[in-house]
């Protein structure tokens, strides 16, 4: 679906006419992580990301599409038709996914793992659909963040290798104490604290950039 489409407004400090204005669409898929699930607000960090994104150029929708307890197996099986539909001629038609730590649950090798994460992306290159992923955020286990770590490598690198945006959660949340003290007062789920620390780090880390758009001042 090649897309980059505009769409027209009128500006009324100029008289030259029209200007065109860019319409962005959104879909993300994730687990639970993606909605919210423990936050107070009810938020978590992608209704925490969309907050900050008001653009003056471009209208920008999003379709949050989370699936609990999701391994990247059954991501790679339903992101497309459920991303897909929200997609449309007319947009610039993106995919944000925020990945998890399932897999370690499911003896999934990281090979495996990689080839899944791979198999989306360039879906999603052939669609010229951008993509950014938010990687998995360290827990309070210790051996369980060991392995959670090549894991977490193994995505960067794949996104990476494919010329799409990874934002790095695990490195810069693993021995942070906010983060650590949230999981720890919410049996291990983040709260109101630990989405917001999610959020700081997309905002911060590719977000704007990605888009194509201004970051608020």
């Amino acid at each position: 679906m090649p897309f980059p489409a505009a769409r027209l407004i009128f500006d009324d400090q100029h008289t030259e006419g029209p200007v065109e204005q860019r319409r962005i669409r959104l879909a993300a898929v994730g687990d639970e992580l993606l909605a919210g699930l423990g936050d107070p607000r009810a938020l978590g960090w992608f209704g925490r990301v969309m907050a900050r994104t008001r653009p003056d150029t471009a209208s920008v929708e999003a379709y949050s599409l989370p699936a609990p307890g999701e391994g990247t197996e059954a991501l790679a099986n339903r992101w497309l038709q459920e991303a897909g539909r929200r997609f449309e001629t007319g947009f610039e038609n993106r995919l944000v996914i925020g990945l998890s730590d399932r897999d370690l649950d499911l003896d999934l090798s990281t090979a495996r793992s990689r080839l899944n994460l791979a198999n989306i992306l360039d879906g999603a290159s052939q669609m010229s659909v951008k993509v950014l992923v938010v990687g998995p955020p360290p827990g309070l286990d210790a051996e369980r963040n060991r392995r959670l770590a090549d894991l977490s490598a193994a995505f960067g690198d794949v996104t990476t290798r494919r010329k799409h945006v990874f934002v790095d959660t695990f490195s810069p949340l693993l021995a942070h104490e906010q983060w650590r003290h949230d999981l720890a007062s919410n049996a291990g789920t983040p709260g109101q604290a630990g989405y917001g620390l999610i959020a700081w780090l997309v905002l911060h880390r590719g977000w704007f950039q990605w888009l194509e758009v201004p970051a608020p001042e």
